[in-house]
């Protein structure tokens, strides 16, 4: 009987790594970062939209976790740094978009630069400028986050990724002529968007970031149809994609401790979330990640006040905190993204899977 249930042990052991070594890996991979998207932001999202916790469309990812934000000066990141930390692996200073600071000052390579080397289309969508700090650490190096112009000539002239759509215009540090003349094609309004076609294809929604989910958007799209655009853009390379997705404007509402719109904030991101699943199906080749930058606000939530009332809360600061933020991954490689990790171990983790 001992040797019976050493031998089954044994059998098991080996069926167990003979099936994570066969397991489907990823061809394309899609990272969707809420900003400023912490615990209690999302519960606030569930109280308000669903009366109870657990309702939102990422919350229902077989694979869960935690991750810290920490940059490479301070307990408390900003956008840019953990933003590259997650793009490139590495911790950089507050205001540093993805070069090597501390250190010497030189590029890091970014995923999106990783998938381009392997052949793969790539994209970055959101909801702030397209110059801002999260998506210009995928898709851009500069000593500061603030260089919208020098970012926005790196992005469109150098970088050069398939699919850029979000905030534009001269807030952005962007001409339109001057991308035009790169080769892109560009959409300007949602009529425009549902026609966009190219190899390079942009989307400049307004002069700065889109506007806020509970203002209304007039004929600018939301961030779920700029992702199905994306996602229908991109998946045409036989080598796959690299694709980022920003709900950027759920950070600004929790600056300014504005719970009315963080919550549609997060709705909205949580809609695209299930566009994106929806449009996976059944496929066993793509990764998706669902994850925070880091938490704005010091939000906490004391009480569900039901359906359609906002939950009762308490803000600690009007910039960002210390504390983990959420992870939520599915798909292809996906087992891989339980537990505790740092920021940077998302970009080591892709790395070693699908680049």
């Amino acid at each position: 009987m001992m040797k019976l249930c050493k031998k089954l042990i044994i059998f098991l052991s080996l069926f167990i790594f003979l099936s994570c070594a066969l397991a489907a890996k990823p061809v394309s991979v899609i990272l969707m970062i809420g900003d400023g998207m912490g615990f209690e932001q999302i519960k606030a999202a569930d109280y308000y939209f669903y009366g109870e916790e657990g309702r939102l469309s990422f919350e229902s990812f077989p694979v869960k976790g935690s991750v810290t934000t920490y940059s490479a000066d301070n307990d408390i990141t900003d956008s840019a740094a953990a933003a590259t930390a997650m793009a490139t692996g590495q911790k950089v200073n507050n205001g540093v978009i993805s070069k090597a600071i501390p250190g010497d000052g030189s590029n890091l390579v970014t995923l999106l630069k990783r998938a381009q080397q392997d052949g793969k289309s790539t994209g970055i969508v959101t909801t702030t400028m397209v110059t801002h700090a999260t998506p210009a650490a995928f898709a851009s190096h500069n000593l500061s986050r603030n260089n919208y112009a020098e970012i926005a000539a790196d992005i469109f002239t150098v970088t050069k990724p398939n699919v850029v759509m979000g905030g534009g215009g001269p807030s952005a540090g962007i001409v339109t002529a001057d991308v035009n003349s790169a080769g892109y094609n560009i959409a300007q309004n949602s009529t425009e968007l549902r026609g966009l076609t190219g190899e390079l294809a942009c989307g400049f929604f307004g002069d700065g970031h889109m506007p806020y989910e509970y203002d209304g958007l007039g004929d600018y799209p939301h961030l779920n149809q700029m992702a199905v655009k994306a996602l229908d853009l991109l998946d045409t390379s036989p080598a796959g994609f690299f694709l980022m997705i920003e709900g950027g404007r759920i950070d600004h509402a929790c600056h300014s401790n504005d719970l009315v719109r963080a919550v549609y904030e997060v709705k909205e991101f949580s809609d695209t979330v299930q566009v994106v699943l929806d449009w996976m199906g059944s496929r066993d080749d793509v990764l998706l990640i669902v994850t925070a930058d880091h938490e704005t606000g010091g939000l906490s939530v004391t009480s569900n006040n039901g359906v359609d009332v906002l939950p009762t809360v308490t803000w600690s600061t009007d910039y960002h905190t210390a504390a983990d933020v959420p992870l939520y991954a599915f798909g292809a490689g996906s087992e891989l993204f339980s537990g505790k990790m740092d920021n940077t171990d998302i970009y080591d983790l892709i790395l070693l899977q699908a680049f």
